[in-house]
């Protein structure tokens, strides 16, 4: 095997954060190692997602609708000329166009599955068993569902050809109890994500929450997230200085308008920042809050958000579901998931004895270098790269 080889990581959708931020994470860790990754994929939204600056350059071909997607695809397997394909995510859009470059070139193929995706659909529950009328409709009518690339029916036969990469990562004990592989945590740029280039104060000063006691949420607002629950915790406490700080809002939907309708008084909403400005963001909380609920979408997933709280060692409030409690080891705090008494009851608790949850986050941020960082997942990589 060459020393320096050329990965070609694919995404399935570059319009929205489903599958970049673990792309880019890859390729980082890529680079670590000495290697040349490039990101490719389709855009099946107006415009790229906002976190893709110029320095993160990507090849983009328009995505469409079948049939005229596999003329899309055909425009992307001609660009993939990496060592190496690494499919982000069981989608037809990533996976399906890695496995036929590799019918062509025998270039090996890993795929990397970082969410469940019948998860959105209901699970191993879904089934697809349409009359002969509805059958033609979904087929030929120009909004068709089965014209979707991403359609369940699409994504099940993903799943069942899984076993056709040649090595399958994963990043929490759900999905690869699931579809086994190598488990490749989220890694976190902790040169970047470093407390002590940030002063909190001045962070609070700067976004417009001096005065204020922070919990912060940085990501986007989803019901299974529940941040209804810390709202109503807020409630419960009612203290008009604890205030809840989403990042960025919802691309999918209004749910931060709605909460922002019934909780506007304990909420601020934070506008989207580059990823390089994040980490001067989290400084500014006393708390990150990270309060999923269990749910099969919540089950598989390796929340971000843990690590950035976890870097900049912030004190981290979390729910007992999937891998959560292992990420975090004994350097958070954890309660039962959708218990807004237990949210309010910690909450109270983490302000009461603040040095003590300080000197714990550090903890947190030395769990994070050593296991959650940009390094350790390049060492990982190393060893699954071996293996082809």
């Amino acid at each position: 095997m060459k020393e320096k080889l050329k990965v070609s990581l694919l995404v399935w959708n570059l319009s929205t954060n489903d599958g970049f931020i673990r792309a880019s994470l890859l390729k980082k860790a890529l680079h670590q190692l000495g290697h040349e990754a490039e990101i490719l994929g389709f855009l099946f939204g107006k415009e790229l997602y906002g976190a893709i600056s110029a320095e993160n350059q990507v090849q983009v071909v328009e995505g469409q609708n079948y049939p005229t997607f596999f003329k899309s695809a055909s425009q992307l397997i001609k660009q993939i000329d990496g060592d190496i394909i690494y499919a982000i995510k069981p989608q037809p859009a990533s996976f399906g166009v890695a496995l036929f470059k590799k019918i062509f070139t025998r270039k090996p193929v890993i795929l990397d599955i970082d969410d469940w995706e019948m998860s959105w659909h209901g699970g191993d529950s879904w089934r697809y068993h349409p009359n002969p009328k509805k059958l033609a409709r979904d087929l030929f009518k120009s909004n068709g569902e089965l014209r979707i690339p991403n359609h369940p029916l699409y994504l099940k036969l993903m799943e069942y050809l899984v076993n056709q990469a040649n090595v399958v990562t994963v990043h929490t004990k759900f999905l690869q109890q699931r579809f086994g592989g190598i488990s490749v945590p989220n890694g976190k740029d902790t040169s970047l994500f470093d407390p002590a280039k940030y002063d909190s104060e001045a962070s609070r000063k700067r976004y417009g929450l001096s005065g204020y006691r922070i919990l912060m949420f940085p990501g986007a607002p989803r019901p299974y997230k529940g941040i209804e629950d810390i709202l109503v915790a807020l409630d419960k406490i009612n203290q008009p200085d604890l205030k809840l700080v989403i990042v960025g809002g919802s691309p999918y939907d209004d749910y931060d308008r709605q909460l922002l309708e019934k909780w506007g008084h304990r909420m601020i909403k934070l506008p989207k920042y580059p990823a390089d400005i994040m980490p001067d963001v989290v400084a500014s909380a006393h708390i990150v809050v990270v309060p999923q609920r269990d749910t099969l979408e919540t089950r598989a997933q390796f929340p971000l958000k843990l690590t950035d709280g976890m870097a900049m060692a912030k004190p981290i409030l979390s729910t007992r579901v999937g891998d959560i409690p292992e990420i975090l080891g004994d350097t958070g705090y954890l309660v039962e998931p959708a218990a807004p008494e237990q949210l309010a009851e910690k909450i109270q608790f983490i302000f009461d004895n603040f040095d003590t949850a300080n000197e714990l986050a550090k903890k947190a941020r030395e769990r994070c270098i050593e296991k959650y960082s940009i390094e350790a997942m390049a060492s990982i990589l190393n060893s699954v790269i071996a293996r082809l």
